[in-house]
Order: structure tokens, then sequence, then C-alpha cells
């Protein structure tokens, strides 16, 4: 089932792009997210943060809807982006977290190289987005079947490979780890398939090039950018999700975006990528 072929390819461009007033842009409002998979899908989290540009305007951070809860939670941001992405305006979504697998998980679990059905399948063995429920619940087996769902951490994603530093999706446990923020955020790309149907395009698996006027929603992983602007009074949480929401905007606002979607790979690399996933920006 290798579709992999292996050839030459440039690192991930990190550097803070130009923006040149009157590009064309292909959106209008840019969110990003840093993810946490701590704890439960209900728990107020301080790592949670979100932040949102509009146009070529600074992005700012965006609170909670008003609540006992003073931070975020997982079934509150998914909520919140189906009701925002709802609203019609083109907007680029960057999450933290991984959104699907390498192509070992699929091999040993002789799943379909369909990204779709691996996300139903996953939510089906991994209910993380149910009430009280902590991913280590089902890593021990109290709730769900991860038992038949597991992977290996040794296992990576070209995009993985591609990037450098990012680390497996199976890695927990670790400093850096995003294994527990993605096993808990992928049931919630699930919902948000469900909610907002052909609205919202889910880059790169239902295509590369994002169709004009729709909102689109993406892996990012912030550590490519965060270093390009000044951190000032943030914490390192708050910095990611500004630093995505800023390298979003800027990219499509000096026009470089195109470019991005569309990251150097054989034919193969794409089939792979298709199923897998890609962190945009990884060229």
């Amino acid at each position: 089932m290798s579709l992999i072929s292996k050839g030459g390819h440039n690192g991930p461009m990190s550097n803070h792009p130009t923006v040149h007033a009157g590009t064309p842009r292909a959106f209008n409002r840019y969110i990003g997210i840093d993810y946490s998979g701590a704890q439960t899908a209900e728990s107020s989290l301080k790592g949670l943060r979100v932040y949102c540009a509009h146009g070529a305007a600074v992005a700012q951070e965006v609170a909670p809807p008003p609540s006992p809860r003073k931070y975020w939670t997982r079934r509150g941001i998914a909520q919140w982006l189906a009701e925002r992405l709802a609203d019609g305006m083109p907007t680029l979504v960057g999450i933290d977290h991984g959104f699907s697998f390498p192509l070992r998980y699929f091999e040993k679990h002789q799943l379909a190289l369909d990204w779709p059905m691996f996300l139903e399948d996953f939510q089906r063995h991994w209910p993380t987005d149910a009430a009280h429920t902590y991913v280590d619940f089902v890593r021990d087996g109290s709730l769900g079947n991860g038992a038949a769902r597991d992977g290996n951490s040794r296992w990576r994603r070209l995009t993985e490979l591609r990037a450098g530093a990012a680390k497996s999706v199976f890695h927990f446990d670790v400093q850096g780890s995003v294994a527990k923020s993605t096993h808990s955020g992928l049931p919630w790309l699930l919902y948000l398939r469900r909610a907002l149907g052909d609205r919202l395009h889910f880059w790169p698996f239902e295509g590369w090039a994002i169709p004009g006027s729709r909102s689109a929603i993406a892996e990012v992983y912030p550590s490519l950018w965060k270093h390009a602007y000044p951190v000032e009074d943030r914490t390192a949480d708050q910095h990611d999700a500004f630093a995505v929401a800023s390298w979003l905007r800027d990219v499509d606002n000096s026009g470089q975006l195109a470019r991005y979607l569309q990251p150097k790979l054989t034919a193969s690399e794409q089939l792979v990528a298709g199923v897998e996933g890609w962190i945009l920006g990884v060229a």
C-alpha cells in the first residue's frame, strides 16, 4: 500500500511574508486556534486560545461566550466555529492538531484510504467528544475501544517528516506532544463536517484547490511562524494562535497563499497526503 516515492524537496518556509496593498484576497477572515487535549470536552482550558483577523487588520483574541467558565472548551470552540462559518464570510481556519494518521495506521487496521470514513471510524472507537471523557479514559480501556484503533509513536506522516520537528500523532506523554490534542480534536472535525457540509472545505482531503467563496480549515504548526511575530504581552498559547491567524492573513494578503496550497509533492506523495493530511505552510 506504500504510495510514497522518494524525491528532493525544500524545507518549510517560515519567513514573515510581505503584504502588498491591493492584492486580491481569497478570504476575508482568518482564525488561528491553539488547541489542547487536556481534561474533557467541557473543561475550561487555559491552553485553548482563539485569534481572529479580518481583512488586513491585526489579529485579535476572541474570548469565549459569557459563562462561569473563564476559558474556551473544546465543545465551545466547535460550536462557535460552526456558527461563525455558517455566516457565509469566506474564512480560513488553522488548528494545530493532526487531521489524520499515517498510512501505517490504515494498513494495520485494514481501513479504506478514505478520510471521511476514517473520521467516522475513529470517533466510534475514540469518542473523546462525549461528555466527561478524558483521552486517557479511552487509552486505558474505560470507554470506547481505543485498543482496536491504536498506533505506534514511531509512525510519522509524510508532512511530519517534511516539517522536521513535528512529532508523531501517536507520541503521547512528552513535551510538545500533539497526540492528545489530535485524539481529542478529530471528533470535532467530524462535527464540523456534519454541521457545515459543503460550506466548509477540509484541505487537502477535499482537494488541494479551495473553491472560491468557500471557507476552509487546515492543519497548522505554529512553530513554523511564531518567531516571525513579536510576542509582546501574550502567553505562549496566545502567541501560537495569534501567529497562526496573522500568518494566514499575511500570505493571503500578499498573494502567496496559492503556492502554499500546492506544496512541492510528487504525484504519489500527493496521494499519500490526500489520506494522511498536510500541514499548511510546509513546502
